[in-house]
């Protein structure tokens, strides 16, 4: 009756606010990034310095995506979602929303794998939109866009 209440959507949505907050350290480090990148490095080498702040801020959040999914992995391993051989591999085809199938988790942990891919759908989404940000910006300050 109350499935909501299950320990599986606890685990799940305390799991997806670490991965949140991941994110959002790694947001504003991208932001300073930018920022510093595109004002401190040569305006007579636009082109460079863009390719530099962009690949820096694709980079950064590339590395926070694959610690949000050490995170699952690590609670999958934790709670034996799982076998601990196969954590991170399953936490990276659910993060992705790829769905292979081809592995499969212990019954009482099946939802897990939705809200993961619900959480990494979510922060793929808002990388698209930081890199957008980030871009726009580089663009208005090197006088490109």
């Amino acid at each position: 009756m109350y499935w909501f209440l299950d320990g599986e959507f606890l685990l799940g949505g305390l799991v997806s606010v670490v991965a949140i907050a991941i994110q959002a350290l790694v947001t504003v480090l991208v932001i300073k990034v930018g920022r510093v990148s595109a004002r401190h490095l040569s305006p007579r080498r636009r082109m460079v310095t863009l390719l530099v702040v962009m690949g820096t801020s694709g980079t950064l959040l590339m590395i926070a995506h694959v610690l949000e999914v050490a995170v699952w992995a690590a609670v999958y391993e934790l709670v034996g979602v799982i076998e601990a051989k196969n954590a991170y591999y399953f936490a990276f085809v659910n993060f992705t929303t790829l769905g292979y199938g081809d592995i499969l988790p212990a019954h009482r942990w099946r939802v897990m794998g939705p809200i993961t891919a619900a959480n990494g759908m979510l922060l793929f989404g808002w990388s698209t939109a930081v890199l957008f940000a980030v871009l726009s910006r580089a663009l208005r300050i090197l006088r490109l866009g």
